[in-house]
């Protein structure tokens, strides 16, 4: 775990946003599936596979870890980008309905962001399952079958 880079990218939070980013963080890291690490860069939180794991790394960042989930705060939401999603219809599906659900708020989602704007109606629980969805195997066989690396 990379803490010092955490705490930094903590630390610049906007104040109204601390609480439900470090919120999210910890059911993330509550909830991933053994294997996965957590790494930070000064804009977002990445939850990777290690190169010790798939030391291919990732296709689009040379010699860098294969990418999960990462967790943002941008200007107008908080960001939370799940690669899972965006290569697995049957997942994406099952979080669209699931996220239907909770009834909170409408889901606002690209391809892999989920964006939440309203930071008291982030359903926390719903992500927690959302990461137990996917072990490292599965993820990376499924980030081969899309690449056939």
């Amino acid at each position: 775990m990379d803490n010092d880079n955490i705490n930094f990218f903590m630390n610049t939070l906007p104040n109204d946003r601390k609480d439900a980013i470090t919120k999210l963080h910890n059911t993330i890291m509550t909830n991933l599936p053994k294997g996965f690490e957590v790494q930070a860069s000064k804009d977002m939180l990445n939850y990777v596979v290690p190169l010790s794991r798939y030391p291919k790394g990732y296709h689009a960042t040379k010699g860098g870890p294969l990418p999960f989930i990462s967790l943002a705060s941008q200007k107008n939401h908080i960001a939370l980008y799940h690669m899972g999603l965006y290569g697995s219809p049957e997942l994406l599906k099952w979080f669209e309905e699931a996220y239907e659900q909770e009834g909170t708020t409408q889901l606002d989602m690209g391809k892999s962001c989920i964006r939440f704007k309203h930071l008291n109606q982030i359903p926390f629980d719903l992500i927690g399952t959302l990461c137990q969805k996917i072990s490292v195997d599965d993820y990376i066989a499924q980030y081969e079958a899309v690449f056939n690396r």
